[in-house]
C-alpha cells in the first residue's frame, strides 16, 4: 500500500518530543553541613497557585490560565509563559501527526467509496473491475479483497494517529501547565554573597559550635 509508516519510528520521534518539552527549569535548594560548610539559600518567591490573573471575565491562577490558553489555541500555553523556543517543536509536533492523520483518513474515504461503488455495479447487474473504479490508488488494488485490505489498514491508521494527535496535545498543555508553576521561580547565575554569623549544631559536643555561615542569594 502506498502509505505506510514505521511505528517505532514514530515512537522514537513522540519520546524525543516529550523529552524536549519536559525539560523543565531546576530550583535552588538549601544546604546546610557543619562548621566549616557553607550555606546557601534563596530568597522567598510567592508562590504561583496564589496569583491570581483575569481569563475571559475568571480569575484564574497563572497554572490555570497557561493551561486553558493551551488547551484553546495550540502554542498559547508557551507564548503566556515566554517559552517562545517550545513554538516549533508544539507545532512540528502536531503538524507532524495532524499532517499523517488526514493523509490516513483521506486514504480510508477513498477505499470505501471504492468498495460501494464496486458492490453497486454489482447489484445493477453491470459489474465493473477494480481497475475501472475511481481513485488514483484504489483502482491499482487488483482485486476486491485488496480493496477490503486497504480499508482495514487505513481506517486502523487513521484511528492509531487520533490517539497520537491527542497524546502530543496533552503534553502540549501539561508542559505549559508545569511552566507556569515554575515561572515565579528565580534562576539566574547573578549571585551576591556574603558572610552572615550562624550557629551550626556540633556532634561533638553539647554545646552547639558559633561560625560564619557563607550565604549566596539570588538576585
Amino acid at each position: 500500500m502506498p502509505l505506510t509508516f514505521q511505528p517505532r519510528v514514530l515512537l522514537v520521534w513522540l519520546v524525543t518530543l516529550v523529552m524536549a518539552l519536559s525539560c523543565l527549569t531546576g530550583h535552588a535548594q538549601t544546604v546546610t553541613t557543619g562548621p566549616d560548610s557553607a550555606r546557601v539559600s534563596t530568597p522567598d518567591v510567592n508562590d504561583s497557585l496564589r496569583r491570581t490573573e483575569k481569563l475571559f471575565g475568571w480569575r484564574v491562577t497563572r497554572p490555570q490560565k497557561a493551561a486553558l490558553l493551551a488547551l484553546a489555541l495550540p502554542g498559547s500555553g508557551q507564548i503566556y509563559n515566554r517559552q517562545y523556543w517550545k513554538l516549533p517543536l508544539v507545532y512540528g509536533g502536531l503538524g507532524g501527526v495532524g499532517y499523517l492523520l488526514v493523509a490516513y483518513q483521506s486514504r480510508y474515504k477513498e477505499y470505501v467509496k471504492g468498495k460501494k461503488q464496486f458492490i453497486a455495479a454489482q447489484n445493477a447487474g453491470t459489474p465493473i473491475t477494480v481497475a475501472q473504479l475511481s481513485g488514483s490508488r484504489v483502482n491499482q488494488e487488483g482485486t476486491i479483497t485488496n480493496v477490503q485490505r486497504g480499508i482495514v489498514f487505513y481506517r486502523r491508521n487513521r484511528d492509531t494517529f487520533i490517539a497520537y494527535t491527542a497524546l502530543v496535545y496533552g503534553v502540549t498543555i501539561l508542559d505549559a501547565l508545569v511552566a507556569a508553576h515554575l515561572r515565579d521561580f528565580d534562576i539566574s547565575e547573578d549571585l551576591s554573597m556574603r558572610f552572615d554569623p550562624a550557629i551550626l549544631p556540633s556532634s561533638s559536643f553539647k554545646q552547639p559550635a558559633t561560625g560564619l555561615a557563607l550565604t549566596f542569594t539570588l538576585k
